[in-house]
């Protein structure tokens, strides 16, 4: 499935109405290869998302001393772009991964037109060390087998379980027995105050998720779905 601003991702979540947070989630294979694929996002694409909901710590700041440094500052050869957008070093693109609907996978190779065939280069604007030429001369990139099957796959993590997504985003395979222990950890002796509450969720969602897992360490599910309950009511 293509990533597009209307794509949604899908959890079941088990809340303790009484204590009023999220215990744990179930999540498919889908929802996990999106948590996963946060870790492999530039931290400036991490800023620029999260800029306009309030961030928290000064990193947008160097974002924001980028952006509105004046060209003439920049060296000749390079672009304010390498900075402020830069290339995802994971290049899986299958899958509702939604946070990466603006991050490109660079796969484009380029080499300087003379012989000098040692060197290579992602961009084509970058001067052979050898004949100092531009290297713009186009290569065909070709993935490793192990790539391309990963690629194929799609994703970070086999759909053959139901995943456990924790309230601190620890996540791990689900099992019965982990379920039980859960309930025994979180001190519930009457389980009448469980519920059960299917919540879809987009871009929106996304990004406030990406936003709490910077601010708490205990509670993100319960601060991205529990609120978002109480602003509907």
């Amino acid at each position: 499935m293509g990533t597009t601003a209307d794509t949604k991702l899908s959890m079941k979540l088990l809340i303790d109405a009484k204590a009023g947070k999220v215990l744990f989630a179930e999540a498919e294979k889908d929802c996990v290869d999106f948590l996963f694929h946060i870790l492999s996002l530039p931290v400036a694409t991490v800023i620029s998302l999260l800029k306009e909901k309030g961030m928290i710590g000064c990193l947008h700041n160097l974002y924001e001393s980028v952006e509105n440094l004046d060209d003439t500052y920049i060296q000749s050869n390079l672009g304010k772009d390498m900075l402020l957008k830069p290339k995802s070093p994971v290049g899986i693109s299958s899958g509702p991964l939604l946070l990466l609907k603006d991050v490109p996978f660079q796969t484009s190779l380029y080499k300087c037109d003379s012989s000098c065939s040692s060197y290579a280069t992602d961009d084509p604007t970058a001067i052979c060390p050898s004949c100092g030429r531009h290297m713009s001369r186009g290569l065909q990139y070709v993935a490793p087998p192990a790539k391309a099957a990963v690629a194929a796959t799609g994703g970070f993590v086999k759909g053959v379980v139901t995943y456990m997504v924790m309230d601190d985003l620890v996540v791990k395979p689900m099992s019965t027995i982990s379920s039980i222990t859960l309930l025994n950890k979180f001190n519930v002796k009457d389980v009448g105050v469980l519920h059960e509450e299917f919540v879809t969720f987009g871009m929106e969602e996304a990004l406030k998720l990406l936003k709490s897992s910077f601010e708490s360490k205990t509670a993100v599910l319960t601060s991205v779905f529990m609120s978002r309950g109480k602003e509907e009511k």
